[in-house]
């Protein structure tokens, strides 16, 4: 338990550098034990929750003692006296490098194989680097001497100590070792390449670790850990691939894949195949795309997941999208749109009729435009309808129409029957054809407010697609509100955000006029725990938005070429994808190589 001459170490230590006060350290001493005790208790149940058996060694640390009081700093109120704070304050006291884990950036195998899961588990260390003549620890306990004189003697190795907060140490532990258990028995009961699955149920929800018993199948845990753990990081995609030896377990987070693990090449299989599964897939069929969906809950919200599947020259690979409510339908404020942009985009919903398009590439976040922009239309008085190949996300405020091309049912066609639906609004998943292109126009031309997508580059270009798509131009000019082009940029982490300068080559990079000699102020991420030492977390978008005036009415009925409406929308007021990821790097929400990435390959007046 607690050691009270170390805790009054570290509570003086706190004193010492303002982050406490001396009633603070009073209140501690007066209640800890008591404190500890509840820790202890609540922290025993977790833990066997998590690692799925009955017993298990924990001790409540000094720090995590402390820190589970929450009390604010002194020198910042704002925040408070966190277990990461205790750690490093501790690790500078006693000249030790201070070590963020994040699970992302370790050596998955390393860390099994150093050190078994329970012996981990008791002393609370982890490996996180390995040479020839050393080996680099993460311990939570620097006073605990004599583990490391035993791990030196045990490895024959120079021991070399870091610090890292316990709650990291203890999450690496839990998913590395418990996702290897997992592994280990999977491979032993799944040799074959045709794993027999038919003993697992029929619809899995991972509502936590408690319906997850040590007598489980292993593949049903390895499955968990890896919808937990994408949950965790805010991943938008997971990616089982093949490979001719292994499988790979990959994740989009913040827009970037991160290899998280390796899979042993029987196991694979049998992933693919509990995936499947839990989406109604036929797991037989192995040679033939699949698509479907399936649901679960992650700390009691409702997550959706799209899973695709397809072969490959190793196997099968299986993607699985997900769906969280709280980024794909939000708040339209949230988007990341200026104050102008914003009030033009709800004066085009508002509008009882017409057309506006929301235009960009793959990945640009279009979908979450529209759902974000139908919930802020939605209200008990209008009927709103979608068409949608595949349905992002069932919501029940819409009524949701999935197209099926096999029967013909596709966007064209379906949408003379949705006119029959006396709808309000009418959103058209994406205009592909001519066919889908008139109706839509037509359904606008009748009086009802449709939103759909294209895939152009910019704002001007949808004109010109729909053009080349044979819709007449004084039809279009009638009903075309505005379009919407966007892209999303990684956000600046807020959390470790510093003050930085442009460069004079970047300024003349991004076009910005009048740089030369000037320091211009913007920020940059260092890397943090709150966004796994990358210095982004979230994204954001940039935007150009072009209202159709009777001006460039007048120019699309005279099928003007793209950029003399590019051109007139720049006099009227209109900001480009450029200008907008330059105003975002002066603000300080995303830098310079960001905006670069999205904006080179567009044009620039």
């Amino acid at each position: 338990m607690i050691r009270p001459e170390r805790l009054n170490e570290l509570l003086d230590l706190l004193v010492s550098r303002g982050y406490l006060h001396a009633g603070q350290k009073g209140d501690v001493l007066n209640r800890g034990r008591e404190q500890a005790r509840h820790i202890l208790l609540d922290k025993r149940a977790e833990m066997r929750r998590l690692l799925g058996r009955g017993r298990v060694d924990y001790r409540v640390t000094e720090g995590e003692l402390v820190a589970s009081f929450r009390f604010r700093r002194l020198d910042n109120p704002e925040e408070v006296v966190d277990e990461e704070l205790i750690t490093r304050a501790l690790a500078d006291s006693l000249q030790l490098p201070f070590v963020h884990l994040d699970p992302l950036k370790l050596d998955y195998k390393l860390v099994t194989e150093a050190f078994g899961g329970p012996f981990a588990e008791r002393h609370l260390v982890i490996a996180v680097d390995e040479d020839a003549r050393s080996l680099t620890v993460a311990v939570a306990d620097p006073w605990d001497t004599a583990l490391l004189r035993d791990l030196a003697r045990f490895k024959n190795k120079t021991i070399h100590p870091v610090l890292a907060e316990k709650a990291r140490i203890l999450q690496v532990i839990v998913e590395f070792h418990g996702f290897r258990r997992s592994m280990r028995k999977a491979e032993a009961e799944f040799r074959s390449d045709l794993p027999d699955l038919s003993n697992l149920e029929q619809l899995y929800a991972a509502d936590g670790a408690a319906e997850l018993e040590a007598t489980d199948q292993p593949i049903v845990r390895a499955v968990w850990y890896l919808l937990n753990y994408a949950f965790e990081q805010r991943a938008s995609d997971i990616h089982l691939e093949p490979k001719r030896d292994e499988g790979w377990v990959r994740m989009r987070i913040d827009g970037v894949l991160h290899t998280v693990h390796r899979l042993p090449k029987a196991v694979h299989p049998a992933m693919v195949s509990r995936v499947k599964m839990l989406s109604r897939l036929d797991i037989a069929e192995r040679r033939r795309p699949q698509d479907g969906r399936f649901k679960t809950t992650f700390k009691q919200y409702e997550v959706e997941l799209r899973v695709s599947t397809v072969p490959t020259a190793f196997g099968e690979k299986v993607v699985l999208r997900i769906f969280d409510p709280g980024v794909l339908i939000q708040d339209i404020e949230k988007l990341g749109l200026f104050p102008r942009e914003m009030a033009l985009w709800r004066n085009m919903l508002a509008a009882s009729a017409g057309m506006a398009l929301v235009v960009g590439p793959t990945g640009s976040g279009k979908t979450t435009t529209l759902y974000s922009s139908l919930h802020y239309l939605h209200n008990p008085r209008i009927n709103i309808v979608t068409l949608e190949d595949p349905i992002e996300m069932v919501h029940e405020a819409f009524n949701q129409i999935p197209m099926q091309p096999k029967i013909g049912v596709t966007f064209g066609s379906a949408l003379k029957n949705v006119l029959r639906q006396d709808p309000d609004v009418v959103m058209v998943g994406e205009i592909r054809d001519g066919e889908t292109a008139e109706n839509a126009v037509q359904a606008a031309l009748t009086g009802h407010m449709v939103l759909s997508t294209l895939h152009t580059g910019e704002a001007a270009g949808a004109v010109g697609r729909l053009l080349d798509l044979e819709v007449l131009p004084f039809l279009l000019s009638g009903v075309l509100s505005g379009v919407l082009a966007q892209r999303l940029v990684r956000k600046v982490c807020p959390h470790c955000a510093v003050d930085d300068i442009l460069t004079e080559e970047q300024a003349y990079a991004l076009h910005i006029k009048g740089a030369r000699g000037r320091r211009l102020k913007v920020k940059r991420g260092e890397g943090c725990i709150k966004c796994r030492y990358t210095g982004f977390r979230g994204r954001t978008g940039l935007f150009e938005l072009l209202q159709v005036t009777p001006r460039i009415a007048r120019l699309i009925n005279e099928k003007a070429p793209q950029q003399e409406l590019k051109r007139e929308a720049l006099n009227d007021g209109m900001l480009t994808l450029r200008d907008y990821g330059i105003m975002k790097i002066a603000r300080g929400e995303t830098t310079f190589e960001e905006v670069m990435a999205v904006t080179d390959d567009l044009a620039l007046f």
